[in-house]
C-alpha cells in the first residue's frame, strides 16, 4: 500500500511541513477515536479535481466500540454531496456536523468496464477513485442506513490543511459517567485540533505498545489532581499498590510517580514514561496536556500495564545474551584448538605432517571468524563482508615474505544466513590460500635474483613483478536469489585436463563437497588470463544454478 507521505506528494499541494504534521496527527489520534466511539478518516484536498475532491490519508478504528467502517479507505478519493461538510470545514475552519449514508462510505470495487485513468494506480470506485491501494471489499450496509459525519478542521501554522472526518453512530451509547467524561474529553481535544494545538510540536513518536483510552484513563485538573479514573485505570493503579480512592488526589499522594504529569502541565507537551512501582509491575504512562488558549487546563493520562511485555523483552534480551555467549565460547574453543594445532606443527620436522597441521589450523581459524561475528550480533543474518575482510587479512599474513600477492575485493554479498556464511567462509579461505600458494609459484621463481657478480639493472616492469608477483580478485554479487562468489587470479591458470571431481587435493575436495552438498550450489572453473573459479549458491528454495567446468 502507498504511504501517506507518498499520497501527499503525488496528489496534493501540501508542503513537507504540513505532511509531517499530518503524520504526527496519525500517530496521536487514537485517543480521539476512542473517546468519541467513532471511526476517523484524515482527509486532504486533491490537486487534480478529476481524481475526486479529497483523498483519505489515514484511518483509525475505536477500541472502545464497534466500527462502522469495515473496509480500509486509505488511498481512496472521495466526492459527492454527502461529503460537503468536509468542504465547509476546509473553507470556514469550523466544525461541520451532518449525516452520511453508510453505503456511500463503503465504495465497491471498480467496474471492469470503466476506462482506466491516465495516472498509474488510479481506479474508479463508487465514491471516487482509489489513489494507491487495492479496492476495498466488505459487507455493504442496508440501503438508507446513515451515520453521523463530523468534519473537524486540522490547522498547521494557522492554515487549515486537512479535515478529520468522524463517522459515528447516530444513536449515542447510554449516557453514563464514563460516556459523559469521554465525550467531554473528546470535545476538549477536538478544540485543540481545530486551534492547531494537537498534536503538539515536539511530541515524542508514539510506539506500538503506547496505551489507548481503553487501557486506562485518568483526567486531572490544572493542579494535577485526579478528577476521573476509568475502571481499567483503577485496575492498573491497584497493580501498583494503590487501594484508596484516587479522585481528588495527586498521584504523588497515592505513592505513584507523577513526573510525567508535572512535566506535561509545565511544558504543554506530551510525555511518555514507564513507571516501575514494584519490581514486578511496570506501567506505561502517556500524559497529554489539555490546552486552551495556550494554557494547560488539565491533562489526559493514559495507563497501560506492560509488565508482561517487558518480561518478554527481558527474556529476549537474556536469550540474545546467552546466544552471544555461546558463540563467544565456541570462538574461544576454536581459537584454542587452532593454537594447539599450531604448537604441534612447530614440534614436527618440515614435511607433509607439519603442512597438514598448518592447513587444519587455518581451516579452524576460518570457522572461528564466523563465530566471532555472531558473538557480537546473534541474529540469523551475518554481514559476510566482515568475514571476507578477515579472511583476506588471514591469507595475506600467510604469504611467504618477498613474494607478496595483492588481494582485492569487489562487490558485496550482503547479509547471509549463518548456515550459509560458515561453510562459505571455509570455501573462500581454501580458494584464497590455493591461489596464493599455487597460482604464482612459477613467477616467484623467475623473480629470484640472477647468480653471478653482475646483476642487470631492474626495469620498472621487473621491479613491479618482483614486488607484487600476482594479484587475486574476489568478486561478490547477491541478487537475493543467487549468491555469486568468484575468485580470479592472473597466475599460471588451471592445468589442462584438470577435473575437480577427480582431484586429490584435500582443499579443493573440501570446496567441492561444501558447495555441492551443504550449500546446494555449483562450481565453474575456467582459464581467463589466469584461473577463474565461480561459485553460485541459491538463497531461495526453488532457485537452481548451472553446473559446469570449462
Amino acid at each position: 500500500m502507498i504511504s501517506p507521505a507518498e499520497l501527499v506528494s503525488r496528489h496534493t499541494d501540501l508542503d513537507e511541513g504540513a505532511s509531517e504534521y499530518l503524520q504526527r496527527m496519525m500517530g496521536s489520534w487514537g485517543a480521539l477515536s476512542d473517546l468519541s466511539f467513532s471511526d476517523l478518516l484524515l482527509v486532504v484536498p486533491l490537486r487534480r479535481p478529476n481524481d475526486g475532491r479529497w483523498v483519505v490519508l489515514g484511518q483509525i478504528r475505536p477500541t472502545t466500540g464497534a466500527t462502522l467502517l469495515r473496509v480500509d479507505l486509505v488511498g481512496h478519493g472521495i466526492d459527492g454531496a454527502d461529503w460537503e461538510g468536509i468542504e465547509e470545514a476546509l473553507e470556514t475552519g469550523t466544525v461541520s456536523v451532518g449525516t452520511i449514508p453508510l453505503a456511500e462510505v463503503l465504495p465497491t470495487p471498480p467496474s471492469p468496464t470503466v476506462a482506466a485513468p491516465s495516472d498509474a494506480g488510479l481506479a474508479t470506485g463508487a465514491s471516487g477513485r482509489n489513489l494507491g491501494s487495492s479496492p476495498p471489499t466488505g459487507e455493504v450496509p442496508a440501503i438508507g442506513e446513515r451515520a453521523l459525519l463530523e468534519s473537524l478542521p486540522v490547522r498547521c501554522n494557522g492554515a487549515v490543511v486537512a479535515v478529520v472526518a468522524r463517522v459515528g453512530p447516530l444513536v449515542e451509547r447510554r449516557k453514563g459517567r464514563l460516556e459523559r467524561v469521554y465525550r467531554d474529553l473528546y470535545q476538549r481535544l477536538a478544540s485543540m485540533v481545530a486551534a492547531g494545538e494537537f498534536p503538539q510540536a515536539g511530541e515524542e513518536a508514539v510506539t506500538e505498545d503506547a496505551p489507548r483510552v481503553g487501557d486506562g484513563l485518568l483526567v486531572t485538573d490544572a493542579e494535577g489532581r485526579i478528577t476521573y479514573a476509568s475502571p481499567n485505570a483503577m485496575s492498573a493503579l491497584h497493580r501498583m499498590g494503590v487501594s484508596e480512592v484516587v479522585e481528588g488526589h495527586r498521584m504523588s499522594e497515592l505513592g505513584v510517580e507523577e513526573a510525567a504529569v508535572d512535566a506535561a502541565l509545565a511544558t504543554g507537551k506530551p510525555v511518555i514514561e514507564e513507571v516501575e512501582r514494584r519490581p514486578d509491575v511496570i506501567v506505561l504512562v502517556h500524559c497529554t496536556p489539555l490546552v486552551e488558549s495556550g494554557t494547560s487546563t488539565g491533562a489526559m493520562v493514559l495507563l497501560r500495564d506492560v509488565t508482561d511485555l517487558r518480561r518478554l523483552d527481558r527474556l529476549l534480551l537474556s536469550k540474545d545474551a546467552a546466544i552471544r555467549e555461546v558463540h563467544h565460547r565456541v570462538k574461544n574453543n576454536l581459537q584454542t584448538i587452532s593454537s594447539l594445532l599450531r604448537l604441534q606443527a612447530r614440534r614436527l620436522d618440515a614435511g607433509k605432517g607439519r603442512e597438514a597441521l598448518r592447513e587444519a589450523e587455518r581451516r579452524v581459524r576460518s570457522i572461528a571468524v564466523v563465530h566471532e561475528i555472531l558473538s557480537r550480533d546473534p541474529g540469523d543474518q551475518v554481514p559476510f563482508g566482515e568475514i571476507v575482510a578477515a579472511l583476506v587479512r588471514m591469507t595475506e599474513d600467510s604469504v611467504i615474505p618477498g613474494h607478496e600477492v595483492g588481494i582485492s575485493v569487489e562487490g558485496s554479498a550482503g547479509d547471509l544466513p549463518a548456515d550459509v556464511a560458515t561453510p562459505l567462509a571455509l570455501v573462500l579461505a581454501e580458494l584464497l590460500q590455493n591461489a596464493v600458494e599455487h597460482a604464482f609459484s612459477d613467477r616467484a621463481e623467475e623473480a629470484e635474483p640472477a647468480a653471478g657478480p653482475e646483476k642487470p639493472e631492474p626495469t620498472a616492469a621487473a621491479d613491479s613483478c618482483s614486488s607484487v608477483p600476482g594479484h587475486v580478485r574476489v568478486l561478490l554479487a547477491n541478487d537475493e536469489s543467487i549468491l555469486t562468489l568468484e575468485v580470479r587470479d592472473d597466475g599460471r591458470g588451471i592445468p589442462e585436463g584438470f577435473d575437480i571431481d577427480a582431484t586429490t587435493s584435500l582443499g579443493l575436495s573440501i570446496v567441492r563437497d561444501l558447495v555441492r552438498s551443504q550449500l546446494g550450489g555449483a562450481i565453474t572453473m575456467r582459464n581467463d588470463g589466469g584461473a577463474a573459479i565461480t561459485i553460485e549458491i541459491p538463497l531461495r528454495p526453488g532457485h537452481h544454478v548451472r553446473v559446469g567446468q570449462l
